[in-house]
């Protein structure tokens, strides 16, 4: 609204300028006998009091910006009563002091409404005629009703024309201030992306004046202080390959640490304009995430390689166990070949195994999240498990939290990792001639945390040197175990922002510990 209040200032300060007309007008008297008054001293109270009147409209103005527009139209009826007061007073220059009431109607028409734009330039045609019929009796009441009217028409025409002026620059003003709005949300989004960028970005001048550095060109330069904006200064090898191209236009492109402890960069440089050198742009690649993203394609490559090996793999496999098992039914087998049987029949297994966990690898469906009950989840999971399993002797129980657990998470890719890691905890995490006591347990981090689902158990443990390498591909300590168990539920977790980690048990026993993420809440008032 800052157009509103320099109008309003405007016409304050051209009350003021009518004011000192009015008073000039009343003194004239007593200088030009051409300029008689009606009644000298309602002629100088009118325009004392509108003097005063004006000082303190115009002293409210540059006090209080934020005049409303209900004082503005009562500021507008003193300006018409004091022009009609002034007219009668002054009929000698009753023409002059209706033409200066223009400029107060077309204020109303610019700052009000049509309705109370038209309204003001009624109340001064209506003052106008009045002041005509209150003229002296010598005067010519024809002439001066006829000039009042075109006054009348003049106040109108003045008042819709300013309507539509004045419509026409709200309209202007706001769609200014609504690209002002969209352009300035704009910057702070480029500035945003800029600053959360992997990629380091300075803009550097021709003095080698640092003038904005993202957050990871800051780290990228060993985390300088904000003071510290000479380039030279802070890296002086980026300054002296900053200088080599500004001066040959040739990148150098081999990789350089610009501090200690900071991966190696390769910088690029460009201009900001094309036809200006002023100003330099300066990337700075990380060469740890370019590796990063050569070792995700090598891996996406050498899964395919390994899923298409598995499936030829499977042809042959199969041959073999048939072939092994029909040896098997053989009658003149000894003891020794009945033994090799059972070898072939075991690696075979044991390589289909690892050919199915491949496999499962290579074609694992996305992720479909949904909210879940922990509680819930984990009672129904022990239940079916027993009922697909025969526990024997072992135990197996769900653990609860007193209030409901909500985690987002696919649920079937939850019930792949619990069920591997229930069969392990079940397998290994037994003390010698024990049964295995295994919990599955639904909690919070702490009252506001994250929700954790765990498989604990009371066994042995697992040592620490094989505890940093159990989530390893391939690696496995037990003789017919594949090595992928685990593996494949850590990669499940991760493909459910979850994270999978193996936590020790004080007094003997390991736990699988599965950190979930919590659905997402509206804010209170928000939710639809």
């Amino acid at each position: 609204m800052d157009h509103i209040r320099r109008e309003l200032r405007v016409l304050n300060v051209y009350r003021m300028f009518q004011a000192l007309v009015y008073v000039a007008l009343s003194l004239s008297s007593l200088v030009f006998a051409g300029m008689p008054l009606r009644n000298p001293l309602v002629a100088g109270v009118t325009a004392g009091a509108y003097l005063l009147f004006a000082v303190v409209a115009l002293a409210l103005d540059l006090g209080s910006p934020r005049t409303g527009l209900a004082s503005t139209r009562a500021f507008l009826g003193v300006d018409v009563l004091a022009a009609f007061l002034a007219a009668v007073t002054m009929p000698a220059a009753h023409t002059g002091i209706a033409a200066m009431l223009v400029i107060n109607v077309g204020a109303a028409a610019l700052l009000l409404t049509p309705r109370m734009g038209g309204l003001i330039a009624a109340f001064a045609t209506l003052a106008i005629v009045a002041q005509a019929l209150l003229a002296p009796p010598a005067s010519d009441i024809g002439a001066m009703l006829l000039e009042s009217g075109l006054f009348g028409v003049a106040y109108f025409a003045t008042a819709a024309l300013c309507y539509a002026l004045g419509s026409q620059m709200r309209a202007s003003e706001a769609l200014a201030e609504q690209r002002g709005s969209d352009l300035a949300n704009l910057a702070q989004v480029n500035d945003l992306i800029i600053r959360r960028m992997r990629t380091g970005v300075l803009l550097v001048d021709d003095a080698n004046h640092i003038h904005q550095i993202n957050e990871s060109a800051w780290m990228l330069m060993g985390n300088p202080g904000v003071e510290q904006r000479d380039l030279g200064a802070l890296a002086p090898e980026l300054s002296r390959r900053l200088y080599h191209w500004r001066t040959t236009h040739e990148h150098d492109s081999s990789a350089v640490a610009l501090a200690d402890g900071t991966p190696e960069i390769i910088p690029r440089f460009t201009r900001l304009s094309a036809h200006d050198d002023s100003f330099v742009l300066i990337f700075l690649d990380d060469t740890s995430l370019v590796s990063q993203r050569a070792e995700q394609l090598t891996l996406t490559t050498l899964g395919r390689l390994s899923a298409s090996i598995a499936h030829e793999i499977r042809n042959p496999l199969a041959a073999i166990r048939y072939s092994a098992q029909l040896l098997a039914e053989s009658e003149g087998l000894n003891d020794a070949d009945q033994r090799m049987v059972e070898i072939i029949n075991n690696h075979c297994g044991r390589v289909n195994e690892i050919i199915e966990n491949i496999l499962q690898l290579s074609r694992r469906e996305r992720s479909r999240p949904e909210t879940l009950d922990l509680n819930h989840w984990a009672v129904r999971f022990v239940d079916e498990y027993k009922e697909a399993n025969d526990v024997g002797h072992d135990s197996l129980r769900p653990l609860l939290y007193p209030r409901p657990v909500e985690a987002l998470a696919d649920s079937q890719h939850l019930q792949q990792v619990v069920w591997n890691l229930v069969q392990n905890a079940l397998r290994y995490g037994r003390l010698p001639d024990e049964p295995a006591r295994v919990m599955v347990v639904a909690r919070l981090a702490s009252d506001n945390g994250p929700p954790l689902l765990e498989v604990i158990d009371r066994g042995p443990g697992i040592p620490p040197k094989v505890a940093a390498q159990i989530f390893e591909p391939f690696f496995t300590t037990h003789e017919y175990g594949t090595g992928l168990g685990l593996y494949l539920a850590k990669q499940m977790c991760e493909a459910n922002q979850a994270n999978l980690e193996y936590v020790p048990v004080a007094g003997g026993g390991s736990c699988f510990r599965i950190t979930l993420t919590a659905p997402a809440r509206m804010p209170v008032g928000q939710e639809s």
